[in-house]
C-alpha cells in the first residue's frame, strides 16, 4: 500500500515558477485564499490562465517574495 501511495505522491505536479495562477489554483485549492486574502483578482479572471505567480504580482503590486512563500504554505496544508 505504501509503494501505491508513493507512486501517486509523485504524479501530483511540484509548484514551480512558470506555473499560471489558474493552474495554482485547480491543483491545490486551499491557495484560493491566499489569492483573496493578497488582493489579487485572479479567481475567475481568464488572464488567470496566462499569469504566474510573478506576473499576478507585478499585475496588483503586491510583494511577489511573500505572495510565493504563501501560497507555497498553503499547498502544504
Amino acid at each position: 500500500m505504501m509503494v501505491f501511495q508513493e507512486r501517486i505522491a509523485a504524479m501530483r505536479p511540484k509548484f514551480h515558477d512558470d506555473m499560471t495562477m489558474d493552474a495554482i489554483m485547480r491543483e491545490w485549492p486551499d491557495t484560493i485564499r491566499v489569492v483573496l486574502d493578497h488582493g489579487l483578482l485572479c479567481v475567475g479572471c481568464p488572464i488567470a490562465s496566462f499569469h504566474t505567480p510573478a506576473d499576478a504580482a507585478k499585475e496588483h503590486q503586491v510583494d511577489e517574495t511573500r505572495l510565493i512563500h504563501d501560497l507555497v504554505d498553503a499547498m502544504k496544508g
